[in-house]
C-alpha cells in the first residue's frame, strides 16, 4: 500500500490516506501487530483490496457526482449493487492497474426515507445547486485530496443528527463525516501463511484486541464461498455540532477480505496466482453486514 510517487491517482490515494489513519487507531494498531508477528515488513507490504465512500442520494451529490473523480483517473464502473432494507445503492469500480484499489461507493436513496428525514437531509444539501465536482481541477491532486475532507453542507445540529440515527445510522454518518474514507480493506489472501486464511486472520486481530463486526457473523462469506470478508468495529469518536454540543460518534474502520480463486485456478500454488485468477467484485449480502461496522448495535456492544 504505497502511494508515494509523482503520479497524480497516488498523490490522490495518499491525501485520503493521511487523515484516515490519524483518525482511525486500529490502522496502526494492525500494522504494528502484523510487523510484530513478521507477516509484513512494512505497511508498504499490504495490498489494499478497496477503498469505499458512502454518499447521499441528492441532486447534485450521490455516485453520479463523487464517481467522476476516480473515472477521471482510470478506473472501470462496474457491477451495480442494491440494498432493500438500508435503502442503499451501490457500485464497485475496478482500478486502471492491479497497483491501486478497488473503489465501492454507496448511496442513499433519500426519497425512500420518511418525509422528517428527507427535510433534515434537505436543509442542509438543498443550498448546493451545482456539483461540486465541476469546480474542482481533477488533474491537481492536491485539490482533489482537499474535496474529500472539505464541508460541503453546514455543520449539523446534535437534534438533527439524533433524529437522522433513528432511521438511518447511514445517513447521520453521511451528514456529519461528509466524503470520509469510510474503510480501507486488507487483501488477507496475500498474506504468508497461516495468515492468507481469513479464518485465522482474524483470530490474530482479536488476540490483538481488535473487535470485530459480529453482524451475520464474524466472517460475511459470498454464497459461491469464494469471497470471505469481515471487519473492524469503528471505534467512536468525540463529534462537536453546530450548537457546540459534543456526543462520541463512530468513526471510520478497517476492512479484511480473502479472494478465494476461480475453480480452474484452485490447484495453483499461492505463488502463482495473480488477482484476475481470483474471484473479482463484490457480494451484497456480505456488504449489507459490513455496513453495520458504524451502527449503533455494533458500537453499542
Amino acid at each position: 500500500m504505497n502511494f508515494k510517487s509523482d503520479a497524480p491517482l497516488d498523490q490522490i490515494l495518499e491525501a485520503l490516506f493521511t487523515p484516515y489513519k490519524e483518525s482511525v487507531p486500529d490502522v496502526a494498531k494492525i500494522v504494528n501487530a502484523m510487523i510484530s508477528k513478521g507477516m509484513i515488513a512494512s505497511e508498504d507490504d499490504i495490498i489494499n483490496d478497496h477503498i469505499a465512500f458512502r454518499t447521499l442520494g441528492v441532486p447534485n451529490l450521490g455516485i453520479s457526482s463523487f464517481e467522476k473523480i476516480f473515472l477521471h483517473h482510470g478506473y472501470t464502473k462496474m457491477a451495480p449493487y442494491h440494498f432493500k432494507e438500508k435503502k442503499l445503492d451501490a457500485f464497485w469500480y475496478a482500478p486502471p492497474s492491479q497497483k491501486y484499489p478497488r473503489i465501492f461507493i454507496s448511496e442513499l436513496r433519500v426519497n425512500d426515507l420518511s418525509k422528517t428525514t428527507q427535510d433534515i437531509i434537505y436543509k442542509y444539501t438543498h443550498p448546493i445547486t451545482e456539483d461540486p465536482i465541476a469546480s474542482i481541477d481533477l488533474d491537481n491532486p492536491s485539490m482533489v485530496g482537499k474535496f474529500f475532507y472539505q464541508p460541503l453542507w453546514q455543520l449539523p445540529s446534535l437534534e438533527d443528527y439524533q433524529s437522522l440515527a433513528t432511521e438511518s445510522e447511514y445517513a447521520a454518518w453521511v451528514i456529519y463525516n461528509r466524503y470520509y474514507l469510510n474503510h480501507y480493506t486488507i487483501s488477507v489472501h496475500e498474506l504468508p501463511e497461516p495468515f492468507n486464511l481469513l479464518s485465522v486472520f482474524n483470530t490474530f486481530l482479536e488476540e490483538h484486541g481488535i473487535k470485530l463486526n459480529d453482524s451475520g457473523s464474524k466472517i460475511k462469506v459470498s454464497a459461491d464461498g469464494l469471497l470471505k470478508q469481515s471487519s473492524s468495529v469503528a471505534k467512536m469518536i468525540p463529534a462537536t455540532f453546530a450548537g457546540g454540543e459534543t456526543l462520541a460518534i463512530s468513526g471510520s474502520y478497517v476492512e479484511f477480505a480473502e479472494r478465494l480463486p476461480l475453480a480452474e485456478f484452485a490447484h495453483l500454488p499461492k505463488e502463482q496466482l495473480d488477482a484476475t485468477m481470483r474471484r473479482e467484485g463484490f457480494e451484497a449480502a456480505n456488504a449489507d453486514k459490513i455496513f453495520e461496522s458504524t451502527y449503533s448495535g455494533q458500537t453499542g456492544k
